[in-house]
């Protein structure tokens, strides 16, 4: 818009205008600040660790990919992969459960509700304010006499029953907006419960179901307490792995910001592919 037509805007309307304009700069800037850490960590992990350790830190620095050669065992170290597979089959696996066990949860708590669901929904609420310290102890005793100390097994069970609790919670405030006309059709039609939720429910409370996919993927991804503590060598996952470049003989910075790098890229790939049905999972019900 030119100057003399912005000028010939009403008072209001320019004010407006302004503020949208300062607002949307105010969000420019925050954007960018978020983002300032993980491109700080991306540009130390191309470091060597003599330039990554320098203080102030170079920004002016040569690059190179040491830092990935390394976390990727080409110097005879260990290697990466075993983790990364336990953390993506822990995460995958315990998604998977968490959805076949929410989606007919949050139908019962919100198209078809049960006697006194208030309760019940409170009750899921409940389960998240224990702190996860408290039930460290018992369900370490309860895996060594089980003898799953170690097992990728014991993550995916693990993981469900703490992400089972938040995704009812999302996925009955999605399944609300959900038509009750479409379900009783299709009952009409002689479709039975399976049926309904399969070929109904899930494709209407699609994007809702995809944000809680994907909010429960990152919580197993980065869950880090349990499985410090009930794995060894075996089901050590890419968080504990994490953990094991910080040692007695120094912190390798830039060898740890690129495996920091490396264990973010599932997330992030995994944010992108499902980022519009994220927005719309996030936002359903927001606008009638």
């Amino acid at each position: 818009m030119t100057a003399p037509a912005l000028t010939a805007l009403p008072p209001a309307a320019r004010k407006a205008r302004r503020r949208s304009a300062a607002l949307g700069l105010l969000a420019w800037i925050a954007g960018i600040g978020f983002c300032l850490p993980a491109l700080w960590m991306l540009l130390t992990s191309l470091h060597s660790e003599a330039d990554a350790a320098t203080n102030p830190p170079s920004l002016a620095a040569s690059l190179t990919l040491d830092g990935y050669r390394q976390f990727f065992g080409a110097d005879g170290g260990p290697s990466p992969w075993p983790p990364l597979i336990n953390s993506l089959s822990a995460s995958v696996f315990s998604t998977i459960l968490v959805l076949v066990l929410a989606l007919p949860a949050a139908y019962a708590l919100s198209i078809r509700r049960v006697r006194k669901w208030t309760d019940v929904m409170f009750f899921f609420l409940s389960t998240k304010m224990l702190p996860v310290v408290a039930g460290l102890l018992p369900v370490y005793l309860f895996a060594k006499n089980a003898g799953m100390l170690d097992n990728v097994w014991l993550l995916v069970l693990l993981y469900t029953s703490m992400n089972l609790p938040i995704a009812v919670w999302m996925m009955q405030s999605f399944l609300a907006d959900v038509p009750v006309s479409i379900i009783e059709a299709a009952q009409v039609d002689g479709a039975r419960l399976p049926t309904v939720l399969a070929r109904v429910v899930a494709p209407v409370a699609g994007p809702g179901i995809a944000a809680t996919a994907l909010i429960c993927f990152i919580f197993s991804w980065n869950e880090l307490l349990f499985a410090r503590v009930l794995t060894g060598v075996v089901a050590q996952t890419a968080p504990v792995y994490l953990t094991g470049f910080v040692t007695s003989q120094g912190l390798f910075l830039a060898q740890l910001c690129a495996a920091s790098v490396v264990v973010s890229v599932p997330v992030l790939v995994a944010g992108y592919a499902a980022q519009d049905k994220l927005v719309q999972g996030l936002s359903l019900g927001a606008v009638k």
